[in-house]
């Protein structure tokens, strides 16, 4: 059975992909927690996406989802329309001796290991995001000291409205973490810039990247990635173990052993009890040292009382 409140009443437009309503998004995020999309879409090609959102109800949101690695879902599910960009996005191409052509569904590690097959170095580090093109894109991903603002000549994105623009990197006024890119809209590809490099030479790097992931990070755990964001001046890992919340459970959600700035279902854990054990970090850390962490893992959707008006029953 579905769940009570997601019910599709709505007509919505015809589409060439995959349109589901009612449909659970626990298996498709990492931390195997959360409700379900009152619609998920899997657009055909990028026009099937924009005559989509050009038709459909201006007030249903739309949020782009993409490995799920990077996000806790609610467990009164998400309203409105999650697009996800499956196979038909997730195609890489070079492009010159320099640039590659990157659907929005891609992953990181296809994206980096395209670029050494092509000789090109500088994107070694997306090996290690656990990501789609789109997502790096959207919050700037990075890792190992580079980031999306390093790499991003232009990317292709549908609007909410269905209108299909090209923004440059400077168009999306990238910080830590962050670009200013509007709600609703979907990154369908983009173009990285690198630099002329060995293969072999980029390999070595790759496999440096994995080796220190592997020994830092819980990489075999139903996890979010990291959870805070590094304040100014600090290390959030550190902020936490300073805390004493290295271990420290909620239900059946735990902090890291291995990395504090990491979050795990230890098995059953709802999206309630992840969301309010990060909670209970960030008071803790602010307690201990006056710094007040900010989550970088995305949190969406309705908590389990609450209906699609956002209030609680």
């Amino acid at each position: 059975m579905g769940h009570p409140r997601l019910t599709a009443t709505v007509a919505l437009p015809s589409v060439r992909g995959i349109l589901k309503a009612d449909a659970p998004l626990a298996p498709l995020v990492w931390f195997k927690a959360g409700g379900a999309a009152q619609w998920l879409f899997e657009p055909k090609d990028a026009d099937d996406l924009s005559d989509f959102l050009a038709q459909l109800d201006p007030d249903m949101p739309v949020m782009a989802l993409g490995l799920g690695s990077n996000l806790i879902v609610r467990d009164g599910g998400v309203p409105g329309v999650v697009v996800r960009l499956g196979k038909p996005f997730a195609k890489v191409e070079a492009l010159d001796a320099t640039t590659l052509v990157c659907g929005g569904g891609a992953s990181g590690i296809l994206v980096s290991s395209t670029a050494r097959d092509a000789g090109i170095a500088g994107l070694e580090f997306l090996r290690s995001i656990p990501g789609t093109v789109g997502g790096f894109v959207r919050m700037n991903g990075g890792a190992y000291g580079r980031e999306t603002a390093d790499i991003l000549v232009e990317c292709e994105v549908v609007l909410r409205s269905g209108e299909q623009v090209t923004l440059l990197n400077d168009d999306l006024r990238y910080s830590y973490r962050h670009s200013n890119m509007t709600d609703g809209a979907v990154v369908v590809s983009a173009t990285f810039r690198g630099h002329p490099g060995e293969p072999a030479a980029i390999q070595a790097e790759m496999d440096r990247i994995a080796a220190a992931r592997e020994e830092s990070q819980p990489l075999r755990s139903k996890t979010g990635g990291s959870t805070f964001k590094n304040p100014e001046g600090h290390k959030a890992w550190a902020l936490v173990d300073e805390a004493g919340c290295r271990g420290l459970q909620m239900g059946g959600a735990q902090v890291s052993e291995k990395h504090t700035n990491f979050l795990l279902n230890t098995g059953d854990a709802t999206s309630s009890d992840i969301e309010a054990l990060g909670e209970e970090v960030r008071r803790r850390v602010q307690a201990k040292s006056g710094v007040e962490l900010e989550w970088e893992i995305q949190r969406v959707g309705m908590f389990a009382d609450q209906d699609f008006t956002g209030v609680a029953q």
